[in-house]
């Protein structure tokens, strides 16, 4: 759709759920415009052109990933690791020797998610027993999800969920995450309280959430 005389393509999504009007940029969807579901058409057109600067900047960023991820080649993060691809016939599951991972040939990539989610359970749950037991707290359950808006998330019953491409991202950034989630086991919110919790027990928190505003897009395979 023309936005102001600049081509900004655009999708509308209507939602039972949505109470005011939502402007997404990821590199699934593109730019999409979620709409309370008797919101007027025209209500998406303005928020594009509104946001228009904020959109610019998020599609500049999707490019600057997708530049990082071709830059990988054959081959993945692991934490502090980077991991080679090699692709065999036949193959149907992954399989790690050292710092090689044998994967199907052709399209991998589903298989490759299946293993970072079992390698996700394996990283997390250790430093989740070890920061809860520092702490002295407890979670409910330990669930492994591919959010795309979170990475990690605590329920006020101790449930506990951590996205599995966090295992793309450096190991610091992880065991910060950790702390994060750990922290609202005691704090719920955000409060000048929490941030102070976090601070005393993750003393790198705030260089580690910004390397993960800067860099999250590009954690995909």
């Amino acid at each position: 759709m023309l936005v102001d005389g600049t081509d900004i393509p655009y999708r509308v999504r209507r939602s039972d759920r949505a109470r005011r009007v939502r402007v997404r940029v990821d590199g699934v969807r593109g730019v999409e415009v979620v709409l309370p579901r008797r919101a007027p058409e025209r209500e998406a057109a303005a928020a594009v052109r509104e946001l228009r600067p904020w959109i610019e900047r998020r599609v500049a960023e999707l490019h600057r990933t997708r530049s990082l991820v071709t830059a990988r080649g054959a081959a993945v993060p692991f934490l502090d690791e980077t991991l080679a691809l090699v692709p065999e016939a036949g193959r149907m599951r992954v399989h790690r020797r050292g710092a090689t991972l044998f994967v199907p040939d052709g399209d991998h990539r589903p298989a490759l998610e299946r293993w970072y989610r079992r390698q996700a359970r394996d990283e997390v749950a250790p430093r989740l027993d070890r920061a809860t037991t520092i702490a002295g707290t407890r979670y409910a359950k330990l669930t492994i999800r591919g959010q795309t808006t979170r990475w990690a998330s605590c329920s006020s019953s101790g449930a506990m969920s951590f996205n599995w491409r966090l295992l793309l991202a450096p190991a610091a950034v992880l065991d910060y995450v950790v702390w994060h989630e750990v922290c609202h086991l005691e704090v719920m919110d955000h409060s000048p309280r929490f941030w102070a919790l976090l601070a005393s027990r993750s003393p790198d928190c705030r260089q580690h959430s910004a390397w993960l505003r800067r860099n999250g897009a590009s954690l995909v395979l």
